[in-house]
């Protein structure tokens, strides 16, 4: 098992691009089954989370293969619609070719998905939209199994949560909309720019889809779809995470081959904080030299603030003075990197949903143990700033969401490298 060694106390100068969007590419992956043509997906990340889901493609019948950021589908005229626990347990997203194995197979079973330790994730929300197709669905022995007795038809459905709209739902469902005879209406959808690629993606294929990126979209069924070529969105959480580590560690920094408007909630924040941001058409530009200010963040559904940046934002707050509130409404439960940042000399105290952050003059390096994804990218930030060595354990977490992490930092001037534990 690797680690992730930091040695802190250099400031980050320079260029770096941000690879595909792996929160797009996974469920464009799984579109990709609604076809029995090839399809070629490209600007994909060579992560872990990408080559199980080309395993998990490959245990249905799919040949499907990685080659230097291009994906190549081809699923061919039959299916097996039998997703197993053994790769589905391990990625979360891999729940997303329930809906498009559905909608072309007429039925699945799909183990109940993994992934992060971040809270409770359930997935109701998807059984109770592909149930409003008619799917027939039951759950048993930890497998959701959905049949469709006749051809899945579309239906008004609302897909409103505990916590507000769920991405991966609105993504299952629109997946299988697409080949429903009639129009299929889904309230309260995602509006996450992931969403907008996969629709994106549909449409290219051939499906009708209006209203993407929006609350209310609207979907028109089509009795069959073609195989395509598409390109991935960048990725936002990556290009977010390079900002916070520019922002904290300081210097002046190009983040380049972005899409500046998917980060307007955190530019927000940034020039609150007192960190200079120039947005230009497809880069953003970090540069901070002078004390930083406390802000309070609460993470919304886009395009409010996002939860997967709320770890990275606790680390830049953990070095600037005064007090600041970090108040988590998706995931409650997602605090466990607090434990690690305090190691490291952080002054955090939790209180019901809300992080209360008491800035120090400085963190000191540390063995830190990685709990998830996004963790795992704060923790590493952390290190850029604290005092002698940083150690991040676990950093097969990492390897799930960020491309060659210690390579781009390093290129940055960070001091920053991969040891095998």
């Amino acid at each position: 098992m690797d680690k992730i060694v930091i040695t802190g106390g250099r400031k980050l100068k320079g260029d770096i691009e941000i690879s595909g969007a792996k929160n797009a590419a996974l469920p464009i992956m799984a579109a990709a089954l609604l076809t029995d043509e090839e399809s070629v997906i490209e600007n994909v990340p060579d992560l872990r989370d990408i080559q199980t889901m080309i395993r998990l493609l490959r245990s249905l019948g799919v040949k499907a293969l990685y080659d230097h950021g291009r994906v190549l589908v081809r699923p061919g005229k039959s299916l097996k619609p039998i997703a197993s626990y053994k790769l589905v347990s391990t990625m979360r997203a891999s729940v997303c070719v329930l809906g498009p194995l559905l909608a072309r197979m007429g039925e699945a079973q799909v183990s109940l998905p993994g992934g992060c330790v971040i809270g409770p994730r359930p997935i109701d929300l998807h059984l109770k939209g592909l149930e409003a197709l008619g799917a027939q669905i039951e759950v048993q022995h930890g497998y959701v199994n959905a049949r469709a007795i006749k051809k899945l038809k579309g239906n008004d459905i609302y897909l409103g949560g505990a916590f507000g709209s769920s991405v991966l739902a609105t993504a299952n469902v629109m997946m299988a909309a697409v080949l429903a005879r009639g129009v299929t209406t889904i309230e309260n959808a995602a509006c996450e720019p992931e969403i907008v690629d996969l629709a994106r993606f549909l449409k290219k294929m051939g499906a009708k889809i209006a209203g993407e990126g929006s609350p209310s979209i609207e979907i028109e069924g089509v009795k069959k779809l073609k195989g395509v070529r598409y390109g991935i969105i960048p990725d936002r959480i990556e290009a977010g995470t390079y900002m916070v580590a520019s922002a904290m560690a300081g210097g002046d920094v190009n983040i380049r081959q972005v899409e500046p408007s998917h980060q307007n909630a955190l530019i927000d924040k940034f020039r609150e904080a007192g960190i200079r941001v120039d947005k230009m058409k497809t880069s953003i530009r970090i540069r901070r030299s002078g004390r930083l200010k406390p802000v309070d963040v609460a993470t919304l559904s886009y395009p409010g603030f996002p939860t997967d940046l709320q770890a990275q934002m606790m680390a830049l707050m953990t070095v600037t003075p005064g007090i600041s509130v970090i108040t988590e409404k998706i995931y409650p439960d997602r605090f466990m990197h607090v434990s690690e940042l305090n190691r490291m000399g952080a002054r955090i105290f939790l209180e019901g949903p809300s992080a209360i952050v008491h800035g120090v003059k400085r963190l000191s390096g540390a063995p830190v143990m990685a709990s998830d994804l996004r963790a795992s990218a704060a923790l590493v930030i952390a290190g850029l700033v604290a005092e002698g060595t940083t150690e991040v354990q676990r950093v097969y977490h990492l390897d799930r969401g960020y491309e060659k992490l210690e390579i781009k930092l390093s290129s940055l001037g960070a001091s920053v490298h991969r040891e095998k534990e």
